[in-house]
């Protein structure tokens, strides 16, 4: 009985998994949270900025008070001048707790604030690995993507002139057309499987790019519907654009900030020739200390001390003029550099708004020029079989069909990545944005 019920049962458990549904298409936001956890490149950028976090306590430490322990040994020998005939001759060591508080360094003030400038630096180099992985993730997934449409058209056309060669040898057996239609078909169908073929290894490429970014490889994904309606720049003014890309960059916002860390440099190197006063105080005792005769406490004396020194600075044999030099020039180069940033910033967003703006009036056009290269295979298929058309006329039409497929395809994840890098230009691209595209994505067909 028991035998009977888990047969069954295993049946059941057999039936159910036949007609269990495929498992779903990994869509874009899926990838982008397995590359948000496994690309390589983006936990180092994290680990930069963990260390760059450091910096600023590390200066901050400067201007604390430090205690430390200070133990010598020593030998002292004490000579006349005459005979030389030792007077004096005993080992001495001495042990001593200093503490010491900075209370003018001009040096570390800068050398402070200046930390606090490279914090907010490595901040923004985090915003940057940031939007540069969501770009790579993009990429990837719509590379593939193209290179799976590509390769869709290819094998279409394939299959398109195959059919036309087995016209062609029909109407060659029957008479009705002549052994140079065979040979054009053949020659056409070859081109098309060797394409074929690149195509094949493209996709795999494509495929193990994005399987570099996310750790694993990507299983099916879902894709970019035909019909779809891709959206226009909002603002739909370029000047707009090219305003916030000029203000809002990270590349503009990190030339910036270079800009005021070498402006702190050059008064970290002037500091060279600023006088440093400290507070020290010091508590100790000697291996020779002897208490006073006076003295009623037994045990050795221990010497307490508490002042103020003053370092001045006097020469330095150039060495401080000479670095100021050399920040000045450092601080000239992080301007010309923030107008370089600043520039590109700008043409980069000029580059990318009319990149979508061309690229939707582009698919519009494709998407006329593939219904009217249907229309024209049809015509030139019925007239090649009424017999006023050649099959050359026939394969060109098929041709002309599947590029414009695929340059379709292009044209529309080209739109859709030129509008992802118009809002990386401007420094607002965000996982909003991929969610917003991933809403468009449909299972695989």
């Amino acid at each position: 009985m028991r035998v009977r019920q888990l047969a069954a049962l295993l049946g059941f458990a057999i039936a159910a998994g036949a007609v269990a549904p495929a498992s779903a298409a990994q869509d874009l936001m899926q990838v982008w949270q397995a590359a948000l956890s496994r690309d390589p490149i983006y936990a180092a950028a994290r680990a930069s900025y963990r260390a760059g976090l450091e910096k600023e306590p590390q200066a901050r430490a400067g201007l604390l008070p430090a205690v430390g322990a200070e133990i010598t040994g020593g030998y002292n020998e004490t000579r006349s001048s005459r005979g030389f005939g030792v007077a004096y001759d005993r080992g001495r060591g001495t042990w001593d707790l200093v503490l010491t508080q900075p209370l003018f360094d001009w040096a570390r003030w800068q050398n402070y604030e200046q930390s606090r400038l490279v914090t907010a630096d490595t901040e923004v180099q985090l915003q940057q690995a940031y939007q540069s992985l969501l770009l790579r993730v993009a990429e990837a997934y719509f590379n593939v993507l193209s290179a799976q449409d590509a390769l869709a058209a290819t094998e279409a056309e394939k299959a398109a002139v195959a059919g036309q060669l087995e016209a062609a040898k029909r109407n060659f057996e029957l008479g009705n057309a002549t052994v140079t239609d065979t040979y054009e078909a053949q020659a056409r169908y070859e081109l098309v499987e060797a394409e074929e073929l690149r195509l094949q290894n493209q996709v795999e490429v494509r495929r193990d790019e994005l399987a570099r970014i996310i750790g694993a490889a990507p299983g099916a994904l879902a894709e970019l519907p035909p019909a779809v309606q891709l959206p226009a720049p909002t603002p739909a003014r370029l000047n707009d654009w090219s305003v916030q890309a000029e203000s809002s960059n990270l590349d503009v916002l990190r030339a910036q900030l270079q800009t005021r860390i070498a402006a702190r440099g050059i008064e970290i190197a002037r500091s060279g020739h600023y006088p440093t006063l400290a507070l020290r105080a010091a508590s100790g005792t000697s291996s020779d200390a002897v208490m006073d005769s006076s003295a009623t406490a037994p045990g050795k004396p221990i010497n307490n001390s508490i002042g103020v020194v003053l370092s001045i600075p006097l020469y330095s044999g150039g060495g401080v003029s000479s670095q100021v030099t050399e920040q000045v020039q450092l601080e000239q180069k992080a301007r010309h550099d923030f107008e370089t940033a600043r520039r590109q910033a700008i043409q980069a967003a000029r580059e990318y708004y009319t990149g979508v703006i061309t690229g939707l009036a582009r698919i519009r056009a494709l998407e006329a020029g593939e219904k009217s290269s249907r229309a024209a295979v049809e015509a030139n298929r019925t007239g090649y079989e009424v017999g006023v058309r050649i099959n050359l006329d026939v394969l060109n039409a098929q041709q002309q069909l599947y590029a414009t497929q695929r340059d379709l395809a292009l044209a529309r994840y080209g739109t859709v990545l030129s509008g992802l890098r118009l809002k990386a230009a401007s420094g607002i691209l965000a996982e909003s944005d991929l969610e917003a595209i991933n809403r468009l994505l449909r299972e695989p067909r």
